[in-house]
């Protein structure tokens, strides 16, 4: 038996955004992977001196040959059998879609147990940030082979063309959504001045909330993302890996924000990824199925 025989699996490719300064895209994800103990293969889509809400960036994106020829590279590698998930962020131009999905299938090809986790970045309660056929790109080839999507409330309403002003309507487009689980980050909250991150499943609907911080910086979606993505392959059931992701990723927000920190400040709170000890209120809610069949109001 040979060595990438003997060992399970552990290792995640991230596809996403990169840039020189800050705690976005790939910074935040790879660190957040490897800090929790897995190998990760990054694949930047763009390169940036820094996260354009910090004023004018300059974008460098590979041409499409040449960035489909590295995916090309990655399907091949001898040691693709390392690979446990493939997450995929912001990606830099719609050429770029094929090439994600072509990798996911090889990765599944050669790992049946392989997560593929798709953050579709690609707007906010603004708008689109990305170009319309790079978002169908994403909703049309990419959340179908997806195991979970990770979007916040507002990418979801473009992703469904729904508008999700509560509860019930964001739990059924999150439901309707071709993914099996479905992590809407930015999602309704029960709690006065709060915010949540919503789980979806076939057949569970969890709501883990703490109190909104105002001005926060960029890279929440991303370090959700990653964090969820590694709880599960930790083996964390669905409920623990929701509670302890959004502590975990709340810690480290609120700190940030209360040194007055631009960006996360990952280096420096990276035991809260490990071992968070925020205070989140998780909430069981009445799955959509059965608040049809019973007429119910979603809720606790």
């Amino acid at each position: 038996m040979s060595i990438e025989q003997s060992v399970a699996p552990r290792a995640v490719i991230v596809v996403s955004s990169h840039v020189a300064r800050g705690s976005v895209g790939n910074r935040a994800a790879v660190f957040a992977l490897e800090t929790l103990g897995h190998p990760v293969w990054a694949v930047p889509t763009v390169v940036l001196p820094w996260h354009p809400g910090h004023g004018r960036a300059t974008r460098i994106v590979p041409p499409t040959e040449q960035f489909a020829a590295l995916m090309a590279d990655l399907e091949r590698a001898p040691w693709l059998g390392e690979v446990t998930a493939v997450l995929s962020g912001y990606l830099g131009e719609p050429g770029q879609v094929a090439a994600v999905a072509s990798l996911v299938k090889a990765v599944k090809a050669r790992n049946e147990k392989a997560l593929y986790v798709c953050d579709p970045v690609i707007g906010d309660k603004g708008g689109l940030y990305v170009a319309e056929a790079l978002a169908q790109g994403m909703r049309d080839q990419l959340l179908p082979l997806a195991d979970i999507a990770t979007p916040n409330r507002y990418e979801l309403e473009w992703l469904t063309d729904t508008k999700l002003d509560d509860m019930r309507a964001t739990m059924a487009a999150a439901l309707a959504a071709p993914p099996p689980t479905m992590l809407v980050t930015s999602a309704p909250a029960m709690m006065a001045s709060g915010t949540g991150n919503l789980l979806v499943t076939q057949t569970q609907a969890l709501l883990a909330e703490h109190r909104t911080v105002d001005r926060p910086p960029n890279g929440l979606g991303d370090l959700s993302a990653a964090v969820f993505l590694a709880r599960l392959l930790a083996g964390q059931p669905m409920a623990k890996a929701l509670q302890s992701t959004t502590a975990a990723v709340y810690e480290i927000l609120a700190r940030t924000s209360k040194r007055g920190g631009d960006e996360l400040q990952l280096e420096t709170d990276a035991q809260s990824l490990s071992h968070p000890m925020a205070q989140v209120e998780l909430r069981t809610l009445i799955h959509p199925s059965r608040s049809r069949k019973a007429g119910a109001e979603p809720g606790v």
